[in-house]
């Protein structure tokens, strides 16, 4: 298959890359310069707001899968913020008129976007159909609620998008977990190593993770099913405590210690790296109902042995 990436330089990007090489598919990445972390791909340049030569490599490709936006691993600045915002619609929106002006445009467009579009809450979980969209809880930072804001635009341009003959999917996805350098587990990981992989606040609110493997084959099987489309969770199917999520990941390495970190000091250490607590301590509850309901079985259900794996994948020095 003739696969497109745009956006696709970083982690999540060299994480399908390298499977779908490993298919032998032909992968093109769309980049704004950054180099891909995955080899063998072709890299091709793009501004992501602005139809260009680039769209010629959507024109007869099988799959698009757009990952474009900027990081939200940043403070929340207004002018932050205007740029999380502007990428995702942005690029989604040029992704769909490049897919719309195609003379043979591509079956499936896979869009990514986030579970943080759902409520931070503690009882139920959420689903694809029942799930509670966040922005009005009670109780938590005003700013959180723009995150949610910046995933429904995301999705809305999808969906707004004049691709009748492309089926497209929103993949809201949870932590997405490789040992890639840079990512988020080796982030969680370097904490573990220090012995300050301890709770994070109250360690009740909830994490919704997804080994990389998994992700990969929930991603080759929406691929594959025509039947399927609109927003779906691409995560676990058990999501654990913060409390427990840390702890089988000290047990995963071998740390028998690890300080916990609360609240007021996860908000004085942010302002130095220069990132916000809600990526922490946002509860973020969600189940892959449709998934599962579509057959989806999953290879690495449970956060353990997710967690022993991937320990033991970064120990080695391996990413795949």
């Amino acid at each position: 298959m003739r696969i497109v990436l745009p956006g696709g330089s970083g982690q999540i990007g060299a994480v399908l890359a390298r499977a779908f090489r490993a298919r032998g598919d032909e992968v093109t990445v769309l980049s704004r310069g950054g180099p891909c972390l995955a080899r063998d791909v072709r890299i091709v340049p793009w501004d992501g707001r602005t139809l260009g030569a680039w769209a010629r490599e959507v024109d007869g490709a099988d799959v698009v899968v757009n990952l474009a936006g900027r990081t939200v691993n940043c403070r929340y600045s207004e002018k932050n913020l205007r740029e999380m915002m502007d990428s995702r619609v942005d690029s989604t929106r040029v992704v769909g008129e490049a897919i719309a002006a195609a003379a043979r445009p591509p079956r499936v467009w896979l869009q990514s976007s986030t579970a943080t579009i759902y409520a931070h809450r503690f009882d139920a979980a959420n689903d694809e159909s029942t799930g509670v969209i966040g922005g009005r809880e009670e109780g938590v930072p005003r700013h959180w609620a723009r995150s949610v804001e910046i995933a429904v635009r995301w999705e809305e341009t999808l969906f707004a998008a004049p691709t009748p003959a492309t089926r497209r999917v929103a993949l809201r996805s949870s932590l997405t977990l490789s040992p890639d350098k840079g990512g988020i587990f080796d982030t969680l990981l370097g904490l573990v190593k220090k012995g300050l992989g301890g709770t994070c606040g109250n360690g009740r609110q909830w994490v919704s993770w997804i080994h990389e493997r998994d992700f990969v084959r929930a991603v080759e099987f929406l691929v594959g099913r025509d039947d399927l489309s609109g927003a779906v969770n691409v995560c676990a199917p058990n999501p654990v405590t913060n409390a427990d999520f840390m702890r089988e990941l000290r047990r995963a390495w071998g740390m028998p210690i690890g300080l916990p970190a609360p609240a007021p000091l996860l908000e004085v250490g942010a302002v130095f790296l220069r990132t916000e607590t809600e990526l922490i301590l946002k509860s973020r509850r969600v189940v892959p109902v449709r998934l599962v309901d579509a057959g989806f079985a999953f290879e690495y259900p449970e956060w353990p042995a997710a967690a022993r794996e991937l320990c033991a994948r970064a120990r080695a020095g391996r990413v795949a």
